[in-house]
């Protein structure tokens, strides 16, 4: 027919876009089926065991296992149980570490504490700090406390706060008050920071021992 202009057939193909299938959603990393998936594949590992050899015991196929594995696929309670089951533990341990909170501990290596400096330090006190960083408001205060001295006069303290003491090594008259008390390794002995308290008599060299003052609100200490 005069005066219609057609496209030629391989232009209109050659312009068109090859269809693309829509993306499969990917399972967020902290889902529930990305977290059992990860725990039945490391307990499958841990014992040796085949897709194909758990599979069979519990009931579902390979590509079902497989599925579950790698987050793919939800399951039933039922269907867990038996995976549980199979791989030797209760369901209550897949589930385990769910949304455990990651943590944050100090960990302070044997002998890396750091050595500060108290009214102590000057009669002979070693004091290692063996907690530190803890904050704006200072709630506790652990020392590993070291005396090698037996000539020295010792002074008393004051602070706010309670303190604990736990003998490691040798033995200490220790003074709380109008009060002594001998300390040997084991012993341990707590009281209100406020009333004066002190080494009395250094009974038996070295000593060692464990000082933890717990303060009920944000204060500053001198020991």
């Amino acid at each position: 027919m005069k005066g219609v202009w057609r496209l030629p057939l391989f232009s209109f193909y050659a312009h068109t876009p090859p269809h693309t299938p829509h993306p499969t959603p990917h399972t967020p990393p902290d889902s529930l089926e990305r977290y059992l998936g990860n725990t039945i594949r490391e307990l499958r590992l841990k014992h040796g065991l085949t897709i194909a050899e758990v599979a069979e015991q519990v009931g579902i196929s390979r590509g079902m296992w497989s599925k579950i594995e790698n987050a793919q696929t939800a399951t039933s309670l039922d269907t867990l149980a038996r995976i549980a089951n199979a791989l030797g533990v209760s369901l209550s341990i897949l589930f385990r570490n769910y949304n455990m909170p990651q943590g944050g501990a100090q960990l302070v290596k044997n002998g890396t504490g750091m050595e500060v400096v108290r009214r102590g330090t000057k009669c002979g006190h070693t004091y290692q700090l063996l907690a530190y960083d803890q904050g704006p408001t200072k709630r506790f205060e652990p020392f590993l406390i070291t005396m090698d001295d037996a000539s020295e006069v010792f002074p008393t303290f004051e602070h706010p706060g309670i303190e604990f003491i736990y003998m490691l090594e040798g033995q200490i008259e220790y003074r709380h008050g109008q009060h002594t008390y001998l300390l040997s390794p084991g012993d341990a002995l707590s009281f209100r920071g406020e009333i004066p308290h002190g080494p009395e008599k250094l009974v038996q060299l070295p000593i060692r021992f464990l000082a933890i003052i717990y303060y009920s609100a944000s204060a500053d200490s001198e020991i």
